[in-house]
């Protein structure tokens, strides 16, 4: 009883994500090498909403829309979907050490798009033609596969086995990675830099087209996750529980496959692997409001954009001019909050 009263009531909760989220946007519109403040970014964006007036140059203006805002919303749809996927990948594995990244769906995400990049004209002179248009399909069915892949090898009859998981999940993250390093090595000077690019992590190349397609992807998974939640809480439970309560547990890992696949797939294909932030938030939400999947969906994805931002502005600033991965960082930052959780889950990793 004594966690339930230090849990932060939903709104509280929600709200105040909601509010940081709003702040950490307007601060990381305004940092970088061309330093804006953030009444000026204010300015902007009630100028260019018709709301108000304010004073600003043509040059702040057109950082701000050019280069600024694309970058910042691309990490906020990125972090969202990054989030809202490592909450449900935890809830469908039931264990809080399940997340997109180390149990191989980034990675098999990543490892479908090296393989488009150096082998796709193979395909024919469509596949060059279409560029980049393919990327985004194709790290969405990497992703699912390996998805798929760790939650079947995961599954014993009396249910998920977790140390199967993450070792299946390791195994995966090794044999992507191997591949990709094949892949590098196969690849000439352009497909190398390309290759890099996905391997690190980076809002460097965010775009308005960018942007928009990461948001309509993240919106489908968002849409096909929501409504996830009352099944994802009777699955805590165990899938013999669920299916006795009347959810169709089949149908609900299917959905929770699909939706995951889009969310860190759209990811991959424009930012590369970005580490960590589908563990984090959603653990961070659940430790503050409880296990409820109504709480947790939404605060994770609220804070992994937050991180993200974070991130960001920290990629930006750290050692400016120059630009460190975000990748890099998340995984940094991510790395020790791991090791914490795996330590103090480590009597429940039983083979």
């Amino acid at each position: 009883m004594s966690n339930a009263r230090r849990r932060v009531p939903a709104v509280w909760l929600l709200g105040g994500l909601a509010a940081a989220l709003c702040v950490v946007v307007t601060i990381a519109a305004g940092r970088g090498a061309y330093a804006i403040d953030s009444r000026t970014v204010l300015a902007v964006l009630l100028d260019h909403a018709g709301i108000a007036d304010g004073e600003f140059t043509t040059q702040q203006a057109s950082v701000l829309w050019a280069i600024r805002l694309p970058r910042v919303l691309l990490g906020v749809c990125v972090g969202a979907g990054l989030g809202i996927a490592g909450a449900v990948m935890q809830s469908l594995f039931r264990n809080p050490l399940a997340d997109p990244g180390l149990v191989g769906v980034s990675s098999g995400a990543a490892l479908a798009v090296a393989i488009l990049i150096v082998f796709g004209g193979a395909l024919g002179p469509w596949a060059v033609r279409a560029g980049p248009a393919l990327l985004p399909p194709a790290a969405c069915i990497g992703a699912w596969f390996a998805s798929w892949l760790v939650y079947r090898i995961g599954r014993t009859t009396s249910g998920v086995s977790v140390a199967a998981m993450l070792l299946a999940g390791i195994a995966i993250n090794a044999l992507a990675i191997a591949l990709i390093g094949l892949a590098s090595y196969l690849a000439n000077d352009e497909q190398l830099r390309n290759l890099t690019f996905w391997s690190l992590g980076t809002l460097n190349q965010a775009r308005w087209p960018a942007t928009g397609a990461v948001a309509a992807a993240t919106i489908v998974a968002l849409l096909v996750l929501w409504p996830l939640r009352a099944g994802l809480n009777a699955l805590a439970l165990g899938e013999a529980e669920a299916a006795y309560l009347g959810v169709p547990v089949e149908r609900l890992k299917r959905f929770a496959v699909f939706g995951t696949a889009i969310a860190v797939g759209a990811s991959v294909a424009f930012c590369g692997m970005i580490g960590f932030i589908g563990l984090v938030a959603p653990h961070c939400v659940r430790m503050m409001g409880g296990p409820d999947a109504r709480i947790v969906l939404p605060g994770a994805a609220l804070l992994g954009a937050v991180l993200i931002s974070i991130a960001d502005v920290m990629a930006r600033t750290v050692a400016a001019p120059a630009e460190v991965p975000i990748g890099v960082l998340t995984a940094l930052l991510g790395t020790p909050f791991f090791l914490i959780l795996l330590i103090s889950n480590r009597h429940r990793m039983v083979v």
